[in-house]
Order: structure tokens, then sequence, then C-alpha cells
């Protein structure tokens, strides 16, 4: 029996009168998707490990509006935002931390003009930082040689400039970092971002997905590394329209630290 991850509300932790360190923004995919679960847990493992006073909204966490806005409805993402920095100032929320670069994204760039200001960051900002200051460590012995590439999410890497946190964190695994043709300001949008994600692409000769897989299995990789639950949905899929299916996983930044300290 999998054993139970304590994680506690804001609303639980303000009736204590506890501030935490930061919040955990889950995101749909992470709340949802039962691929994202694991992420979302593998995480939470970590923040524990590192002895990381953190909260989550639960059930006042609602989508951040990024798909609305992305798909043109301004409206709707007005008042998704406006609900969500209600809440998050009524905790008094200063720091957020987020598994999904959509989300962190939405949060850091486009919720300080409508009021809600905080330092946002992604998990593998925040993970490496832990590594920094000694309150994480890890053994990459289960990692060591491993050929592992890494796909730059759009909104993490192009949008706001974040390409060295998880390439620091894969060669701190004692593995070995390998770069696709197209990587970092340069790389390829792995196909489900602006929205995509929740529609049928449009007639060509190949899925994008298939095309970013391409490029990953160049590198002859034991793993693709990925830092957004959409892009882990894409490259698996197209993982699975290969020869390397059943034989390549793709796992987000923090399961790679989980599984390598065995949380």
């Amino acid at each position: 029996m999998e054993e139970q991850l304590v994680v506690p509300t804001m609303a639980e932790l303000a009736a204590s009168d506890k501030l935490p360190e930061v919040l955990f923004w889950v995101g749909c995919a992470g709340s949802f998707d039962d691929r994202a679960k694991k992420i979302t847990k593998a995480f939470v493992k970590i923040l524990h490990k590192s002895g990381v006073e953190f909260g989550v909204l639960g059930t006042e966490e609602s989508c951040t509006g990024d798909p609305a806005k992305r798909a043109g409805n301004e409206f709707v993402f007005m008042m998704q935002a406006m609900q969500n920095i209600e809440v998050l100032n009524a905790y008094e929320v200063k720091k957020i931390v987020t598994t999904c670069p959509h989300c962190f994204n939405t949060l850091a760039n486009e919720y300080p003009e409508l009021g809600g200001k905080y330092e946002v960051l992604h998990h593998s900002q925040f993970i490496n930082q832990l590594l920094k200051d000694g309150r994480l460590t890890i053994e990459g012995g289960q990692y060591k040689g491993k050929k592992i590439t890494f796909h730059d999410p759009c909104y993490l890497g192009r949008a706001n400039g974040v390409y060295e946190a998880p390439r620091e964190l894969i060669q701190k695994l004692d593995a070995e970092l390998v770069e696709m043709r197209r990587c970092k300001s340069n790389a390829l949008c792995c196909g489900a971002g602006g929205a995509q994600m929740f529609k049928e692409p449009e007639a060509g000769n190949k899925d994008i997905n298939i095309e970013r897989t391409e490029e990953a299995l160049e590198t002859k990789p034991d793993i693709i590394a990925a830092g957004c639950p959409f892009c882990n949905t894409m490259m698996t899929d197209g993982v699975k329209n290969s020869a390397r299916e059943g034989d390549l996983p793709v796992l987000d930044l923090a399961e790679l630290i989980a599984s390598a300290e065995d949380l």
C-alpha cells in the first residue's frame, strides 16, 4: 500500500496561524491528469525531504486561466485570474512554486497587473536552490553515465529564459546531458502550448510532437527529461509512435530527483 503523503491546505494552516514558506500551486494537470499526479507526488516528497513548510490551496485552487487566454477568451481568463488573486491575497501568499510552466508564466507575468504580485518559481529553480542551500542532497548513482536529453518547455525557456536550472539538476544526477539539435532558445515546441493541447491538430504530413520526439531520439538517450506535464504527455505519445516504445521513459525533473533519492 502506498504511503499517504501529508499535504496541508492553506485553510488548515491559516486556522493554526501558520504562514508557510511557499505555496505549491498544483495546477489542473497536476491535480486531475493521472500521469501528472505522479509528478505532483514526486515534488511533494522532495518538499518533505527538504523540510520545506508548504501549503496548497486544495479545492480553493482554480485554473490560472492560461488555456482560456491562449485560446483568445480574455473574459474567462480575467474571471479566473481575479478569483485566484483574491484567494492568494487573502492568505497573504508571497512565494509560489509550481511544476507547470504554463501556470508559472501566467502567475509570474500576467497576474501582477491584476493585483497579484508574488515571487513565482518553477520547480526546477526551487529544487536547484534547495540543493545549493544544502537543504537537499542527492546521490545520482542509478543515473550515473545514463544519457538524458532535456526538452525545453516553451513557457519555461523561450518565454522566461529559464534554461540552466533544469540542466544543472540533470548534471547533479551524474548523468550525461545530451542536447537535441534544437534546444534552449532554439527549441521546438512539443505541440501542446497555446491551448493546442485541447484540440485536434490541423492537417499536415506529421504531428509536431512526433517531429520533436524524433529529434530526441537522434541523441540516443536512455531517458527523455521534461519539466512540464503537457510536454510529458506529448513526448510520451511521440515515443509510443517510435521503435523505442516501452524502452524509453519520459520523466519529469522532480521524478528524476525523487527516484535518485528513493523518496
